[in-house]
């Protein structure tokens, strides 16, 4: 016989990760489980999130939002992914893009093809062959095409994400679930009451003395885990060995013409600087250590390398990489930035949220909250984790930067095995193979070992089952094919004004 179900569902905390949460679970949950939201205008949310990867459509398409509207409300531009300067050495560039490079070949990858002809002096540039490269390179944007008779063609093959104003983001989803019955109360919690028994949480009191009580309980309230740490005591595990980026400083400033499509990441002597697209205002931030710089110092680097005047003073945050040893502990679930940080360098975090939640519906509990379903979730949660910083790490380890102690470091420090293996294994025979459904495939860890200077020595011998005139001719084909979409794409602007130009910024 089945524990009873669930009656009551409490978020803790408002900002992206509260509301998408309340997204999600009025969709998948919300006719047969009250769902109820806490939050204090008084606490201001991190909101270093503005900008995303593909995965973010999939949140569109479960919660019923429309692109164009999404765009609107929140000031968004496209991305086609993230350009890095100066990683590799000072003075290089490269961008991991979205989307797909080549054509499909069968059993042997395209790049292995490329790989071969390239070694030869007898291909181009990688970026020739993708269509989100090009679109990069010339800013242009358009969508994927959905039409089937252009399914085989570059039209089919882009793929897009999102530069948004996170604020934005929350008001508007925000607005959706009140409109759809999800109750939110504002307060700040002054005192949580757990069972002395088993220590779950039962209720949270108001600092106005109102008492909430829910079954389940999902901690969206940032770096200070009120519940899933401040409450439970369930501990971090720090990355910061690997990732040794404890300090960033985000600034608005003025708009930048023309709108590109794509995040920037500019590598400094002890961190790197983002800059972000928005329709209203571009997004910028110094993410840095500082052990190497002061705050000082990395605020005249951010304000020295801003492309327009800046909108406000540089707001301090401050950080530890890694995650809680537990991401579901007892019957509190932490989502966001409650459950972990991984910095934003490859656009990571709304994503995380989108995963955990998702999770937390395939595994989503009776009051019996079974021991297996929490494990499990822990153990894919963690997983999800390491996986993305290993990605994360190798932009840091891979570079051939000597300028700076922090660079040195970098290069000089112990990496996880597995990371180890991965790039071994590239550098044989340019092979890479996706673990356990990672979030970033073969493309993806493609672009940046490449562009990082990682040079396999060899390819897969299979391609040289097929003649090198017609993998010639084939290289020659798609590079002509998608040299042609992109000149037909319209410019990223000229998408934007027609589709989804945002009024007038208040």
């Amino acid at each position: 016989m089945s524990a009873a179900k669930l009656d009551k569902v409490l978020i803790v905390g408002g900002g992206t990760a509260g509301w998408m949460t309340a997204s999600v679970l009025l969709q998948t949950l919300g006719k047969h489980y009250e769902i109820a939201l806490i939050e204090s205008d008084q606490i201001s949310t991190v909101g270093v999130g503005e900008a995303t990867i593909p995965s973010l459509r999939s949140f569109h398409q479960l919660c019923g939002i429309d692109e164009d509207e999404f765009v609107r409300e929140t000031q968004a531009t496209f991305k086609l992914g993230i350009q890095f300067n100066n990683w590799g050495a000072l003075g290089e560039s490269y961008i991991h893009s979205f989307g797909k490079i080549g054509a499909d070949t069968g059993l042997v990858d395209f790049v292995h093809y490329w790989l071969k002809m390239h070694g030869r002096g007898r291909a181009t540039a990688l970026a020739d062959y993708s269509i989100n490269l090009q679109a990069c390179r010339h800013n242009k944007f358009s969508r994927a095409s959905t039409d089937p008779k252009l399914a085989k063609s570059p039209w089919a093959d882009i793929g897009h994400a999102f530069h948004f104003d996170a604020g934005r983001f929350a008001s508007y989803l925000r607005r959706n679930c009140e409109k759809n019955g999800v109750k939110r109360t504002e307060g700040r919690i002054d005192s949580v009451q757990c069972d002395p028994a088993t220590g779950f949480v039962t209720s949270i009191t108001l600092a106005n003395g109102d008492l909430h009580r829910a079954d389940l309980f999902i901690d969206c309230s940032g770096f200070q885990g009120l519940l899933i740490e401040k409450t439970l005591h369930t501990g971090y595990e720090d990355w910061s060995h690997y990732l040794p980026c404890d300090s960033a400083l985000a600034v608005p400033s003025e708009p930048v013409r023309p709108l590109l499509p794509y995040t920037r990441a500019t590598a400094h002597t002890a961190g790197w600087q983002w800059r972000i697209p928005l329709q209203h205002r571009t997004g910028n931030g110094h993410v840095y250590c500082s052990r190497f710089m002061s705050q000082d110092e990395a605020t005249a680097v951010l304000l020295k390398n801003l492309d327009s005047p800046p909108l406000a003073d540089p707001r301090p945050i401050r950080f530890v990489t890694g995650r809680r040893k537990k991401f579901w502990n007892k019957n509190v679930v932490a989502i966001g930035l409650a459950s972990g940080f991984m910095e934003p360098l490859e656009s990571t975090s709304i994503h995380l949220i989108q995963t955990a939640i998702l999770r937390l519906v395939q595994l989503f509990p009776n009051k019996a909250f079974e021991e297996a379903d929490r494990d499990e979730y822990n153990r894919q949660s963690a997983l999800e984790f390491e996986l993305i910083r290993d990605f994360i790490i190798l932009h840091y380890h891979a570079t051939r930067r000597d300028d700076s102690a922090f660079w040195r470091q970098c290069r000089g420090m112990s990496i996880p095995e597995n990371l180890r293996n991965k790039i071994a294994l590239f550098r044989s025979n340019g092979r890479v193979f996706r673990f356990n459904n990672e979030l970033f495939g073969d493309t993806g860890w493609l672009q940046v070992m490449l562009g990082q200077g990682i040079q396999p020595t060899g390819y897969d011998p299979l391609a040289d089952n097929m003649a090198n005139e017609v993998v010639e001719k084939m290289l020659a084909n798609v590079k002509s094919v998608v040299a042609e979409v992109a000149r037909r794409m319209p410019g990223h602007e000229d998408f934007i004004q027609q589709h989804c130009k945002a009024p007038p910024s208040a």
